[in-house]
């Protein structure tokens, strides 16, 4: 039986600097007990602080009164209850699905095109999602009900994502560079299509439309959260299965053919699941860009390059990150909420001119 390599015992291609060395089992472990509590501090952090601050001590008595009534006695206020429960820990859990996922993507679209600098964002999939759901929004209006948007989204992340691989094919762009430079001529023709279909729509509710492509969370509700909770999870352990199979895929097309993996099926296989996750995502929380860029490549120096450990560690991280952008995008001009795609467009920005830095 042959055993898939992993970029430690096969010379990688995605970071061609030296990688630091990996870890040993107990310091990984320790690591991800350090990460794990630091989402639970940040998802705390996220809904104590607001323009009404509220006591920890508060939120968390109101979110195990809300999940086992009767355990403690309450001392806080309705409207204090309502702001836990009903905005701020739906807002902050949604953040963190959004931020897994994206970064999950962005690690998988790296492994699988062999480039560092692709991210659900500069391959346009986030666009075509983007596509999708205004023509829900605006134009076709709910008919499959509150998964209307996600299917929407979906199949305009898919599009967008099959529009890239053709345009690649005819153009004879084959190599890493030039598919991301085809990702990005097809998101702008593809946003110059989102905005027709916002400038024929309502004009009331194209204002709406415009802060949420800018990206935002604030419509965050419990009964939205199960579709994002179900799609991240389900592509995560598919992901996970297929690890192995991605880290050929960073070696090279030759070298997993040699491994006995289907190459132009897998990879398609990966951009389709790619393509459902972002399009889940952009449909809750609007075009979020950079994240899938950056977070693989943090991750990476810290744990190296098997994708085994690379995507839940990224999907951990993006959690933390999202969780607080969104923060500081609630904070930063209070009491307006900034589109929480500002946030990370500006750092994403910085780190994006750092990784040419670090790769001229």
């Amino acid at each position: 039986m042959r055993t898939l390599p992993t970029p430690e015992t096969a010379a990688p291609v995605l970071a061609p600097a030296p990688r630091p060395p990996v870890l040993a089992r107990p310091v990984r472990q320790g690591l991800w007990g350090v990460g794990l509590v630091a989402l639970v501090l940040s998802l705390s952090a996220a809904v104590s602080i607001g323009a009404v601050p509220i006591p920890l001590a508060t939120v968390w008595g109101v979110i195990i009164d809300r999940v086992a009534p009767g355990l403690i006695t309450p001392d806080w206020s309705a409207g204090r209850a309502a702001i836990v429960w009903d905005i701020r820990l739906p807002r902050a859990l949604l953040a963190a699905f959004v931020g897994a996922g994206l970064a999950l993507v962005g690690a998988v679209l790296q492994a699988v095109t062999r480039n560092p600098l692709a991210d659900p964002h500069l391959l346009g999939i986030s666009s075509g999602a983007a596509f999708g759901a205004i023509l829900a929004l605006l134009h076709t209006g709910m008919f499959l009900g509150v998964a209307t948007v996600p299917a929407l989204a979906f199949a305009g992340a898919l599009g967008a994502t099959f529009l890239v691989l053709w345009v690649a094919n005819f153009a004879q762009a084959t190599s890493a560079d030039r598919l991301v430079l085809t990702g990005v001529a097809v998101s702008f023709i593809v946003m110059a299509l989102a905005n027709v279909l916002i400038f024929l729509g309502d004009p009331r509710a194209a204002h709406t439309v415009v802060f949420w492509m800018l990206g935002g969370l604030g419509l965050a509700q419990w009964d939205h959260l199960i579709w994002p909770a179900l799609i991240l999870s389900g592509a995560a352990l598919w992901f996970r299965a297929v690890a192995g199979a991605l880290n050929a895929m960073t070696i090279g097309d030759e070298t997993a053919s040699t491994l006995g993996i289907p190459v132009a099926r897998f990879r398609l296989s990966c951009f389709v699941v790619a393509a459902l996750v972002t399009g889940v995502m952009v449909a809750f929380s609007g075009v979020i860009g950079f994240v899938g860029l950056m977070i693989p490549h943090i991750v990476r120096l810290v744990v190296g390059g098997d994708n085994a450990r690379v995507l839940p560690a990224a999907m951990l991280v993006g959690a933390i990150f999202l969780v607080w952008a969104d923060i500081l995008a609630r904070t930063l001009m209070r009491p307006e909420d900034m589109p929480i795609g500002i946030v990370t467009g500006l750092v994403g920005g910085m780190f994006f001119i750092w990784l040419l830095r670090r790769k001229a």
